[in-house]
């Protein structure tokens, strides 16, 4: 043992040796590979990113600290070409023998290919060039941290720099900064010549970002010129640009200080060869023109049809095929008003929405019929989107049940459909996949399939009997979906029937913020083939047989070999264990498994039928799809049931055997859920992101119903969720996931990921996921499976991994390796790292981040 340790070091040693010499490989004689950037400021070494974002040049890119990029260049011969040709110099008469045996074309064509040329244009291509250490650029960067310094307050900032060799052919450049006493804001003052602006900037309410006692900071500076011009430019003041904000910054006679004046110039407007200043104007709208059927080709021929409407004036080039609320509700700019951008914006935005137009534009100009030049024309231009769309999509899925999948859609979208901006949208889907957890007696590559049908129809408002404005204003963006839908599954589980149908209602409080209200969603499952159940389940079977083979005394109930037979024997074998005609005793640990294997068949089997309602409020601080520093906060509530319980006891309606009630001859579910989904994220610089959620979820059956509907209780596992367990194979709480697809109704979920870049459009995480699931107030009677007190959140697993992550902009494919950090299915004192191995690990594909 002690040899092979000595030997695996001495391999490390010399790796590691090979590789410090390879990274100089290209690097000529007299020059010096860039090892590190070194920034001291007075005397001591700095972290900060945007300094280090000011160099020109950076060390070659590590992974894990090893040069991976930069030695695959080395690796890569530079000119193949001339080294394929230099093997026939080198050897008179190779070619001609050769060209005998393959052709001199298939030798000609072989320096082309993959093995003498392919593989080093692909190890140049991937690979990174050394980094040479260049004095001319070390210089430029020098400058740039100059002025980084110096727009943050130190005027007095001097710079140097020199560099140090660390090694052969390597060195790293020190830049030091000495940046004497920052400077920070001493008096601000104004001195804005038009009164009208003057009058505006004192009646802002929002604080100024410059204050007396602030470090200089020219970004401060910048930030205050774009408040101030949104601010006036949503006050009327249409011609005002940022350029027409300077400041005088004054040092002379104070002590790291600067006295600031804040200068606002007036209006500069050009005439030709000359130019003239006056003060600025606030206007105000006069008219608001709609041209509801705009194109740069009918943009000069004449208008056919027009009306006035709450004055809007809407036109059309052919006839007007809109009622005019339908265009005027999604226009916030309106005749009399203050001219505003966030008027202008909000129109746009709302415009977008309707899903009936084609980039949208408003445009003004100013009123010629104003004898003071203060009012402005808004021209809205619409280019309508064609009334009928087509499409088709074709797919290839993974998902919790399918490992494989294809799946085509075709869909219709008709806009417009009722005059009023509503947009009708029509799907069928097909899809055939295959799963190795379903019961497939033939043996059949694509053993499961499902088809459907859906259709939505889209309103740009809220509809209600009553007027919404006060309550839900326009601002917000409203719309109404009526859905509908139909699909149909074979060979997935006990084969199903699924009806769906809802009223939604959708607004935005605020530009980051989202509301959904689910007023009514219906679902009906019916399963086709219960009889299957325990071809599907089959942990169930096993369990139930093994059971059998010790207490059945019922000779039919069996087949020749010894087994329950499906579903004649266990139907019959589980009614006999329940109505106490075998030897187990309801005081038996068997019996209670059969009773709770019973339970669950009859609550995966029976025919279910929601209505529910839910509120669904979404916020996030993420400002685009840039932004990694960002949180968002998710909660939902969902009551079922509900409705249909007080109607059915005011109308004094009968109950069935069970105590419950009923609506087509089927027991409806009845329950309150409740969800809330927390995501932060923080960006370090440089492609480093830590990212971290927080889930919980619950749902109490109560009144007509004793349990939660398959289709709406948790499950653990899988891709998005914790990673070190397949899907529906983790929990619930420390049952060591008995069933085929382990559910329950209660959940608790948290992960972490810190995300880096390995190179390239390569990412990399190391990420720890952890959660489980539990039943609580249900009739789940194994209490292994059941949240009983605090005591049980010692049943929360934990996964931990690594993963790599392919970044092709519009989507991320994802691999992740989880492995079982801490397992609750195992004994107490038993649980940390019992089966931390690849042999246990899982591997999961995904696309996009998790969270």
């Amino acid at each position: 043992m002690k040899k092979n340790s000595t030997k695996i070091v001495a391999f490390i040693l010399i790796a590691i040796f090979i590789s410090a010499c390879n990274a100089v490989k290209r690097v000529p004689d007299g020059k010096n590979l860039l090892v590190k950037n070194n920034i001291l400021v007075n005397g001591k070494s700095t972290n900060d990113e945007i300094a280090s974002n000011q160099m020109y040049q950076k060390p070659n890119g590590t992974l894990l600290g090893y040069k991976l990029r930069l030695n695959m260049y080395n690796l890569a011969n530079l000119n193949p070409d001339s080294t394929y040709q230099a093997k026939f110099k080198n050897n008179p008469g190779l070619y001609e023998r050769q060209a005998k045996v393959l052709s001199a074309k298939q030798v000609d064509r072989l320096g082309q290919s993959f093995l003498y040329k392919g593989i080093h244009e692909f190890l140049k291509n991937t690979g990174e060039p050394p980094v040479i250490v260049d004095t001319a650029k070390t210089k430029k960067s020098l400058t740039r941290l100059k002025y980084y310094y110096f727009n943050n307050g130190f005027f007095n900032v001097k710079t140097d720099y020199n560099i140090d060799s660390v090694g052969r052919k390597k060195a790293q450049v020190n830049y030091n900064i000495t940046t004497g006493p920052g400077y920070t804001l001493d008096s601000i003052k104004t001195n804005i010549l038009t009164p009208a602006l003057d009058s505006l900037y004192k009646t802002n309410n929002e604080p100024s970002l410059l204050k007396s006692g602030n470090q200089f900071k020219t970004s401060d500076f910048e930030e205050e010129k774009s408040r101030i011009t949104t601010y006036f430019r949503n006050h009327g003041a249409y011609f005002f640009q940022p350029t027409y904000i300077n400041y005088n910054i004054d040092t002379i006679g104070k002590q790291n200080k600067a006295d600031v004046t804040l200068i606002i110039k007036n209006n500069n407007i050009q005439e030709r060869d000359s130019s003239r200043t006056e003060p600025f104007k606030l206007y105000k709208i006069s008219d608001v023109n709609i041209y509801t059927d705009y194109s740069p080709t009918n943009a000069k021929t004449k208008i056919n049809d027009s009306t006035a409407y709450n004055n809007f004036n809407l036109y059309s080039y052919k006839t007007l095929k809109y009622k005019p609320r339908a265009i005027t509700d999604a226009i916030f700019i309106t005749k009399g008003s203050t001219f505003s951008d966030t008027r202008t914006t909000l129109s746009s935005r709302y415009l977008n929405n309707l899903k009936i137009f084609n980039y949208p534009s408003i445009q003004y100009e100013v009123d010629k019929r104003d004898p003071a030049g203060e009012s402005l024309i808004a021209n809205v231009y619409l280019t309508p989107r064609k009334k009928y769309s087509f499409g088709a999509t074709l797919d290839f899925t993974h998902s919790n049940i399918q490992d494989f999948g294809i799946g085509a859609s075709v869909s219709e979208t008709i806009r417009n459909v009722f005059n009023r901006a509503e947009t009708l949208e029509i799907s069928a889907r097909l899809n055939i996949g295959s799963s190795k957890d379903m019961a497939n007696p033939n043996n059949n590559f694509f053993n499961v399939s499902e088809y459907g049908i859906d259709t939505k129809l889209n309103f740009p408002r809220i509809l209600m009997p009553f007027g919404t404005e006060k309550i839900i204003p326009k601002r917000m963006i409203p719309s109404t979906s009526i859905a509908a839908g139909f699909s149909k599954q074979r060979n997935i589980g006990l084969d199903k029937e699924n009806f769906t149908g809802g009223l939604s209602y959708n607004w935005s409080p605020k530009r980051r913020n989202t509301v959904k209200l689910d007023l009514l969603n219906a679902q009906f499952v019916r399963n086709l083939n219960p009889g299957n159940y325990y071809r599907v389940y089959t942990s169930s079977y096993n369990e139930l047989n093994g059971i059998a083979n010790q207490y059945n005394t019922d000779a039919t109930n069996i087949d020749e070999n010894g087994n329950l037979i499906i579903s004649q024997g266990t139907t019959n074998f589980t009614n006999e264990v329940l109505n106490n005609q075998t030897a187990l005793t309801p005081a038996d640990a068997q019996y209670k498994d059969v009773e709770s294997i019973e339970e669950r068949r009859v609550r995966l089997t029976e025919n279910d039928f929601i209505l529910a309602t839910s509120y669904t409020f979404t916020t996030t601080t993420k400002k685009d799809l840039a932004d990694n520093t960002f949180y968002q906060f998710k909660t939902k509530i969902e009551s079922a049931g509900t409705l249909l319980s007080a109607i059915s006891s005011v109308a004094s309606l009968p109950k069935n055997t069970n105590g419950n009630y009923e609506i087509f001859n089927l027991e409806y579910s009845e329950y309150v859920k409740t969800e809330l989904d927390y995501i932060k994220h923080w960006d370090f610089g440089k492609e480093k992101v830590l990212a971290v959620r927080s889930f919980f979820g619950i749902a109490i059956p109560f009144g007509n119903s004793n349990y939660i509907p398959f289709s709406r209780s948790y499950y653990a596992g899988g891709s998005n969720d914790n990673r070190a367990w397949q899907p529906y194979s983790l929990g619930p709480g420390s049952t060591n996931a008995l069933n085929d697809f382990n559910e329950a109704n209660m959940k608790i979920a948290m992960s972490a990921e810190f995300r880096f870049k390995i190179f390239g459009d390569v990412k990399g995480a190391i990420f720890a996921d952890a959660g489980n699931i539990w039943n609580v107030l249900d009739n789940v009677i194994d209490d292994k499976a059941k949240f009983n007190n605090l005591n049980d959140l010692e049943e929360i697993s934990l996964g931990s991994g690594f993963g790599l992550r392919y970044d092709l902009s519009f989507f991320v494919i994802r691999l992740d390796l989880g492995f079982k950090t801490y397992n609750p299915a195992h004994p107490e004192g038993d649980r940390w790292f019992k089966e931390y191995n690849f042999g246990h690990s899982v591997l999961n594909f995904g696309i996009n981040y998790p969270f």
